[in-house]
C-alpha cells in the first residue's frame, strides 16, 4: 500500500512516501524551490519529487494522509453565510485564500477535518485517483509516534513541544504493557481556548528580539547563550509553572503579554545574557516537566520531537538528568518530519497497536531525497567552468582537508531532517579554530557555536564524553555531549566555550564515501575527527541538485566537490 504523507503548513511545508512501513522518500519543499522556510501554500513540488524518486504517479497513491495546516478556500465545504459570499467573490476574482484547517476546526469547537473538507475536490484538483482514502493526523501524535516507532524497549514516555499546533503547545504519551496512553496533546484541545504556556514561542520570541528570525535563527540564541550568564532567567522563570502531574503553565494572559515582556527583558539586557536566561528557563522548565511526568508514569526510555528539541543543550542535559537508560530525539524533529508520523498514525489506525508494533525499527538511513548517481558526474561534465582533478575521491580529499582546503560533499539522497549528516555537507580540518571564520566568510555565515564533529563510531568514546543513553542519538546529530580533555585543544574548530561539541557518530555503511574519507583523514593526520557543516549558503536551503553543489564551486564558496566518482575544481584554480 502506498501512503502519502503532506505537511501543508506555514513553515517546513513537506511530504514523504512509504510503502506500507517502509519510508521510502521524505523532501521538505525549500529544498526544492530554493526559498528558505517556503510557506503558504501546498508542498506539491515535494510531493512530485518523493513519487518521482519512487517512479510512481499521484495515481499510484493509495492513501493521502495530511496535517491540518493551510488548504486553499475551494477545498472546505462548510462556509456559510457571509464567509461563503467572500469566498466566492475572492475565488471569481483570482483572490482566494488559503485557510488553516486547524484555526477552522478551534473555531468551530471539534476535531472531525473530514466533515469540512472536501476530499474530493481535493483528489480530482491534485490529480490523484477519485475515491482515494483521505485522513487527516493530529500535529502532536504525528511528532510522538516516529520516536517510538524508531527507537528500542517496550516502554517509553513520549514527549513533544513546540510553538504550537492543533491548539496545544506540548503533548505527552506513555507507552507500556503494549499500549499507547495520552497523558497530554489529544483532540479535544479544539474545544477548549488555548492555553498561554508555549516556551517554544518565547524561545522564538527572544530570537526575534536578538535581531533574528524565528524558526529559522533559534540555534544563533543556543550558541550565543553559552557566551552569557542567566541574569533575567528568574524574571523569566517566575512566569513558568510546571505541576506536579508535569503539565507547564504560565500567568501570561495573551501571547502578546508574553511577547512585550520577553522584548522589554531584551532591551535592557546584554544579547548573551538574554540568551543565557531563555536556554536556561527552557531547560529547567521541560526537565522539571520531563522527570514529574516520569514520576507519575515510569519509564525506562525517552522519545522526543516537535521544534523545541532542535535545540541540542536541552537534550544533553536531558539525557544526563532526567533518569532514563536511553534518549531518542528523532532526527526530523521539525514540522518537516511530521508527514511521516502521521502516516505512521494512519498505519495505527489501520492495523492496530500489535501489529504496528511488529514492524519497529531503528533508522538506518536518513539519505532520504533524490540520489542523482552517475548523473552528478554527467551533469559536471557538462557545466562550464569547472574540471575533474582527480578520479579517485577517497585518495585525494584527505591530503586537500589537511591543507585547508574547504570541500563540499555530495552523494546518495539529500538527508531527511534539519541536518547535513554526510550527503550534502562540507567537511574540514578541526585542528584550527580560524577554519571557523574562514567557513562563515565564504558561506556569509554569523555562527556562535562551533562547527560540528563528524567521528567514527570505533573512535566516538575516545574522543567525546558520551552518555549511555546517547549511544542511539549521536548518530543524528541531535544533541551535544562534553569534549574529553586531551583531546580540546587538538580540534578546537569544534568545541565550543563550555567544552562541549555536537558530534555525529558514524558506521561505514550506508555513507562509505563520508566513512572512508574520514578514515584517510585520520590515517594521514592521526585525527579521528572532521568537521561536518550543512553545504549551503547562509539563509539558502542546503543544496540538492548537482547543479546548485557546481554553483557553490563556481562562486567560490568551496575549493573542490567531492562525489563518488571524482573530485572537481574551478577550471582556472590551481
Amino acid at each position: 500500500m502506498i501512503l502519502l504523507g503532506v505537511f501543508s503548513g506555514y513553515h517546513d511545508a513537506s511530504a514523504c512516501l512509504v510503502d506500507d512501513y517502509r519510508l521510502v522518500a521524505a523532501v521538505a519543499r525549500e529544498r526544492l524551490t530554493r526559498v528558505k522556510v517556503d510557506r503558504g501554500r501546498g508542498p506539491d513540488e515535494a510531493i512530485d519529487e518523493v513519487l518521482a524518486i519512487a517512479g510512481l504517479t499521484r495515481r499510484d497513491v493509495d492513501m493521502v494522509v495530511l496535517g491540518r495546516g493551510p488548504f486553499p478556500w475551494r477545498h472546505f465545504r462548510h462556509w456559510r453565510g457571509g464567509r461563503l459570499i467572500e469566498g466566492r467573490v475572492r475565488q471569481a476574482l483570482g483572490r482566494a485564500k488559503m485557510k488553516s484547517m486547524e484555526r477552522e476546526l478551534v473555531r468551530l469547537g471539534h476535531a472531525d477535518s473530514l466533515a469540512l473538507f472536501d476530499a474530493e475536490r481535493f483528489l480530482a484538483g491534485h490529480g490523484f485517483r477519485a475515491g482515494t482514502p483521505v485522513r487527516f493526523f493530529n500535529h502532536h501524535l504525528a511528532h510522538a509516534l516516529p520516536a517510538l516507532f524508531h527507537s528500542d524497549g517496550d516502554d517509553a514516555l513520549l514527549y513533544t513541544a513546540e510553538g504550537g499546533g492543533d491548539n496545544v503547545q506540548y503533548s505527552r504519551h506513555h507507552f507500556h504493557d503494549g499500549r499507547l496512553e495520552t497523558l497530554e496533546g489529544d483532540d479535544g484541545a479544539f474545544a477548549r481556548p488555548m492555553a498561554i504556556d508555549s516556551l517554544g514561542l518565547a524561545y522564538g520570541y527572544v530570537t526575534q528580539a536578538l535581531g533574528f528570525h524565528m524558526n529559522r535563527h533559534e540555534g544563533k540564541v543556543t550558541g550565543l547563550a553559552a557566551l552569557g550568564r542567566p541574569v533575567v532567567a528568574e524574571a523569566i522563570a517566575g512566569r513558568f509553572r510546571v505541576d506536579d502531574d508535569g503539565r507547564v503553565t504560565s500567568d501570561y494572559p495573551s501571547y502578546l503579554a508574553m511577547r512585550e515582556h520577553l522584548v522589554g527583558l531584551s532591551r535592557t539586557t546584554a544579547r548573551e545574557d538574554m540568551a543565557a536566561s531563555i536556554q536556561h528557563v527552557l531547560e529547567d522548565t521541560i526537565r522539571a516537566a520531563v522527570k514529574r511526568t516520569l514520576a507519575r508514569h515510569p519509564a525506562k526510555h525517552l522519545g522526543v520531537a516537535g521544534g523545541v528539541f532542535a535545540n541540542v543543550r536541552l537534550n544533553q542535559r536531558l539525557a544526563e538528568e532526567a533518569g532514563v537508560e536511553a534518549l531518542f530525539v528523532y532526527p526530523a524533529m521539525s514540522d518537516a518530519g511530521r508527514p511521516h508520523g502521521g502516516v505512521l498514525q494512519a498505519l495505527l489506525e489501520r492495523d492496530g497497536m500489535k501489529r504496528w508494533l511488529n514492524h519497529r525499527h531503528r533508522l538506518d538511513t536518513l539519505y532520504l531525497g533524490r540520489d542523482s548517481g552517475d548523473a552528478a558526474e554527467r551533469a559536471l561534465a557538462a557545466t562550464p567552468g569547472v574540471r575533474q582533478v582527480a578520479a579517485d575521491t577517497v585518495a585525494a580529499i584527505p591530503a586537500m582537508l589537511a591543507a585547508g582546503r574547504i570541500v563540499g560533499l555530495y552523494t546518495l539522497g539529500m538527508e531527511y531532517g534539519l541536518r547535513a549528516l554526510g550527503a550534502r555537507s562540507i567537511p574540514a580540518a578541526p585542528t584550527d579554530s580560524a577554519i571557523n571564520d574562514t567557513l562563515n566568510r565564504r558561506l556569509e555565515r554569523s555562527e556562535f557555536m562551533p562547527f560540528a564533529p563528524v567521528v567514527a563510531e570505533g573512535d566516538a568514546d575516545t574522543v567525546f564524553d558520551l552518555p549511555a543513553a546517547l549511544r542511539y542519538a549521536v548518530w543524528f546529530m541531535t544533541m551535544t555531549c562534553a569534549v574529553r580533555l586531551a583531546w580540546r585543544e587538538r580540534i578546537p574548530a569544534v568545541v565550543h566555550v563550555d567544552g562541549a561539541a555536537r558530534p555525529q557518530v558514524i558506521a561505514r555503511a550506508p555513507n562509505t564515501l563520508y566513512f572512508d574519507i574520514l578514515a584517510g583523514y585520520k590515517a594521514l593526520t592521526g585525527i579521528p575527527v572532521l568537521i561536518n557543516t550543512s553545504f549551503n549558503v547562509h539563509e539558502e536551503p542546503i543544496v540538492n541538485t548537482p547543479a546548485e553543489a557546481a554553483r557553490a564551486l563556481l562562486d567560490g564558496r568551496i575549493d573542490a566537490l567531492a562525489i563518488a566518482g571524482g573530485v572537481w575544481a574551478r577550471g582556472d584554480a590551481p
